[in-house]
């Protein structure tokens, strides 16, 4: 299936950084922990960083009843949801070709509700297994008081492009005898050493699923 691109007119100027497979879109979509939803209220342009999940051609957000945004966003309105992965800096013998290599998702839908409660509990277990797979089946599972004070909005996938970078340093001919490093310098989202909560019982043993963690 490929995605459409009708909303994606940066693809003219740099068509080869542009994949209209889904593939790849859903790859970006399920390593990322954060999206920033935009939208627009009463002429006024708001930008929201919030969690989320992929089900299918569906993204779920997540987030309060009490939330201003998440508010509007049940009203059902047009958002435009954009995922990044920052992959490493590139740094040539130039200011002007410096650059970045990046995965990038940007998604057209319209905002729905989630008001079901076979697909909120879909969605609230799709989403903890997102963060953290394995987690869902061994902490408790949310009370009928704590799903009230949850909201789930979905966002249906219409249109999506998705944008990357993933080459070396690109310099003028006149510049490669200049004294200067260049290079690729690799960046990566690591988890590092877990931190336990000492509060409660302390013989719990970390879970294979904490120490391995990784995106």
């Amino acid at each position: 299936m490929k995605q459409k691109q009708s909303r994606s007119q940066g693809s003219r100027y740099y068509p080869k950084r542009y994949d209209f497979d889904e593939k790849s879109r859903n790859a970006i979509l399920d390593e990322g922990l954060v999206c920033h939803v935009g939208f627009v209220l009463d002429g006024q342009p708001f930008m929201i960083p919030t969690g989320y999940c992929r089900l299918d051609n569906t993204l779920y957000l997540h987030g309060s009843v009490g939330s201003h945004f998440f508010m509007q966003l049940a009203k059902g309105v047009p958002v435009c949801v954009s995922v990044t992965h920052v992959d490493g800096l590139v740094l040539a013998r130039s200011v002007f070709h410096h650059s970045m290599n990046y995965r990038s998702v940007v998604v057209f839908g319209r905002s729905r509700l989630v008001e079901s409660k076979e697909e909120r509990w879909l969605a609230a277990e799709k989403f903890t297994e997102h963060v953290i797979p394995g987690r869902w089946n061994e902490a408790r599972k949310p009370t009928e008081s704590d799903m009230k004070k949850t909201m789930f909005i979905a966002v249906p996938i219409e249109e999506a492009s998705v944008k990357f970078r993933d080459g070396g340093v690109v310099d003028e001919p006149e510049d490669m005898e200049l004294p200067v490093w260049a290079g690729v310098l690799p960046l990566k989202l690591q988890a590092l050493e877990p931190e336990a909560d000492e509060t409660g019982r302390r013989d719990v043993e970390i879970p294979e699923y904490v120490r391995g963690y990784a995106r």
